[in-house]
């Protein structure tokens, strides 16, 4: 999901400060402080997942999330995940791809999301986009996972070392675009490589990558 980073204090913090030692003893990357939600996800999901995890609905929830949470908190979204979840019916979607005004009127009456009228009417796009692809005979799960990196990178070592965008974000976000995604620039595009697992920014040292 979000690129943490972006949450968190700016890489002029001290790297001594990047990884951190929770309460249960675990070396982590700096970002989840001492969140439970947010430790839970580090620890569990973020980054962690392979290709072979991943469906369409399971990845068009990230990307979902990843389009609520532009220019907010990811703190924000993760506390009202199950309410997205509730709201768009486990993200199907071919089951939001074929709602239309009385779904979009609800959405945007829905205090326990995000109600912002671009982002509800990017994600119903969105969602018949997939459906596109799937049409096409590929898939979302496709597109994403196409635009790993060729070569490995370093394992990022300080907060200094972890990106926002990326060449292959930027690939990513055209790519997306061109098969009818809105809303998915580099630093959206590189924040769902980061939470699938596409890419992989645990830090040296991190309990998750030991």
């Amino acid at each position: 999901m979000a690129s943490p980073s972006t949450d968190q204090p700016s890489a002029a913090t001290p790297s001594a400060t990047d990884l951190v030692r929770g309460a249960d003893g675990l070396a982590r990357c700096w970002w989840p402080g001492d969140d439970p939600d947010y430790v839970a996800y580090h620890d569990t999901e973020w980054g962690v997942r392979t290709r072979t995890d991943w469906d369409d609905p399971a990845l068009f929830e990230l990307l979902v999330l990843e389009t609520f949470q532009s220019g907010l908190a990811w703190i924000t979204i993760l506390r009202k995940r199950d309410n997205f979840v509730r709201a768009f019916e486990g993200f199907d979607p071919a089951t939001v791809a074929g709602w239309g005004d009385d779904e979009r009127a609800r959405l945007l009456a829905d205090a326990g999301i995000v109600r912002n009228r671009a982002k509800v009417d990017a994600t119903l796009g969105n969602a018949r986009a997939v459906v596109a692809l799937q049409d096409a005979g590929t898939s979302l799960v496709d597109v994403v996972f196409d635009a790993a990196p060729t070569t490995s990178a370093a394992r990022p070592r300080t907060r200094d070392d972890v990106p926002a965008t990326t060449p292959e974000s930027t690939a990513l976000a055209r790519d997306l675009k061109a098969c009818g995604f809105s809303f998915v620039g580099p630093t959206v595009a590189y924040a769902l490589m980061q939470s699938a697992g596409v890419v992989d920014d645990h830090l040296v040292g991190c309990h998750v990558v030991a």
